[in-house]
């Protein structure tokens, strides 16, 4: 947490709000994952962009010059949330990073510190290009067909799920949408990604887009703390078919969920729905 959906829809809050807004001034709190990469003072000026999402990335666009590309590459780690605020109230200890604009204050808070906001004079430029580099495919991309998506799951044999959640076969399939959709599939997470038919790669990679899809209509999950640049939660989480529903009743057949941990994250799947 945040995935993909709780990331597109921060970037859908604060895209237009924040367009052609100019930088009034930067606040830096505790240092997070990785150095901002500038001095701050040497954004105030630049000019908002439309707000790009690559994976679970936020590209910020901020002209300093005439022509100019250059912007913040933002991630919300573990347990960020971005607000913007008109009047933003002072900044409390997990309050880590201030952009303060003629539109508004973008504020970055994030208790755990691995999110991150990173400077680079360009999104095909280190460091922001180096950071995506290994990022697959967007799940709606429509380059992104049933051929290619089984071609690279049969470049792999760890378990599907695991494969989901490493990002290169298609990006997005957080913990939560990956358990979802591998339920809606009908595809035990145990099961060797290079041993999956085509036909059920196919319903697989359906599975993952209706999925997001929905996420993306209730406003992505809250769990724990997360809420929209606007502070309002997702409601996702209580349309969940299997995440964290282990020992309570499949609504489909009836079975108990069950709950495993792979590759150190809990996975919840319904045995009599999802074979192998």
């Amino acid at each position: 947490m945040p995935e993909l959906p709780e990331v597109e829809v921060t970037r859908r809050g604060i895209d237009m709000p924040l367009r052609g807004a100019t930088v009034r001034a930067v606040r830096m709190g505790k240092p997070l994952r990785w150095p901002l990469g500038c001095e701050p003072d040497s954004l105030l000026g630049g000019r908002v962009g439309p707000v790009q999402r690559r994976g679970k990335y936020l590209w910020l666009p901020l002209a300093l010059t005439e022509g100019a590309d250059s912007g913040l590459l933002l991630h919300l780690g573990m347990s960020g949330s971005l607000s913007l605020m008109t009047a933003a109230p002072e900044a409390g200890a997990h309050d880590h990073f201030d952009l303060v604009t003629t539109q508004g204050t973008l504020r970055l808070n994030d208790p755990r510190r691995f999110g991150a906001v990173v400077w680079s004079p360009a999104l095909h430029l280190p460091p922001a290009a180096k950071l995506l580099a290994r990022l697959g495919p967007e799940p709606f991309d429509a380059a992104l067909t049933s051929a290619r998506f089984l071609a690279a799951l049969k470049q792999r044999s760890a378990p599907i799920k695991t494969v989901l959640l490493g990002g290169q076969a298609v990006v997005g399939a957080g913990n939560i949408y990956a358990c979802e959709a591998l339920f809606q599939a009908g595809i035990h997470p145990a099961l060797r990604s290079d041993r999956i038919s085509r036909p059920r790669a196919e319903k697989l990679l359906a599975a993952v887009r209706s999925t997001l899809t929905r996420a993306l209509d209730l406003g992505g999950s809250t769990l724990r703390d997360f809420s929209d640049a606007h502070g309002v939660s997702g409601a996702y989480q209580a349309e969940a078919a299997v995440y964290a529903r282990a020992g309570l009743s499949c609504h489909r057949c009836g079975g108990t969920v069950r709950r495993v941990v792979q590759a150190q994250r809990s996975t919840f799947f319904c045995p009599g729905c999802q074979r192998r």
